[in-house]
């Protein structure tokens, strides 16, 4: 194949702009913001199962102790009762004051031991709390970070979109200028090598793979004509002579 010497320099130029959109895709999948919410997720949800746990218990303890607040104000009123009525002067049985001293004793004992009860559960719904409230700050402390990694994220996306758009557009413009047979092959030969399809020849190494050139593959591209598209015979890659070749 045949091609102007200025025509495959500037297919050193396409490679580069084609190389630098590989970048770019690259950055864009491996964005260190995505990477972050990705980790932040995990963190919301390993303590997911903590947090559900916690509110649970906070809520069951919450409850009991409801349920204790009943039954104390239940004896209380009893007893308060049972005191005024002795106290009025209307009951003169001596069995039944000696009834109602007996019960008073006994509801007494009962919401000596309901209080002593729930104060137990005071203090478990205390530590449960503690508990919860350290957990729920974390997830908020979690859910902002990551409000500002997707932020962050977005703003990468959008710098990394109009580098593209603006490398897809200079690279039209240069592929634009190439003959079709040459744009063909070396789109043939860059999907196929990992996304590089030509490279300058330097200190006598293939552009393409990197590879030292032998001899007599040197003295080869020292007797081709200056419009000769040449390939390398490892990587089939096409290598372009520049002024730094040093052939």
């Amino acid at each position: 194949m045949k091609a102007d010497p200025f025509t495959q320099l500037r297919l050193l130029d396409l490679q580069a702009l084609d190389s630098a959109l590989d970048r770019l895709a690259h950055r864009r999948r491996t964005l260190p913001e995505a990477a972050e919410m990705t980790r932040l997720d995990g963190l919301v949800a390993a303590r997911r199962d903590d947090l559900v746990r916690a509110e649970t218990e906070a809520g069951d303890l919450a409850r009991e102790q409801r349920k204790f607040e009943e039954e104390i104000a239940q004896v209380r009123t009893r007893r308060v009762r049972n005191e005024e009525r002795m106290a009025s002067g209307a009951i003169t049985v001596a069995k039944q004051l000696a009834d109602l001293e007996h019960e008073n004793a006994t509801l007494r004992r009962r919401q000596a031991d309901l209080e002593d009860k729930e104060l137990e559960v005071m203090e478990k719904a205390e530590a449960v709390q503690a508990v919860l409230d350290e957990l729920v700050a974390d997830r908020a402390t979690h859910l902002a970070a990551r409000a500002e990694a997707e932020t962050a994220a977005r703003g990468a996306t959008r710098d990394i979109d109009a580098e593209v758009e603006r490398t897809v557009a200079e690279r039209a413009a240069v592929a634009a200028e190439m003959p079709a047979d040459l744009l063909a092959l070396y789109e043939k030969i860059r999907a196929s090598e990992g996304g590089v399809g030509a490279g300058a020849i330097a200190r006598g190494a293939c552009g393409g793979c990197r590879l030292d050139l032998m001899g007599n593959e040197l003295a080869e591209i020292r007797a081709a004509a200056p419009d000769e598209v040449l390939r390398h015979e490892e990587c089939t890659r096409i290598m372009v002579r520049t002024a730094e070749s040093g052939l």
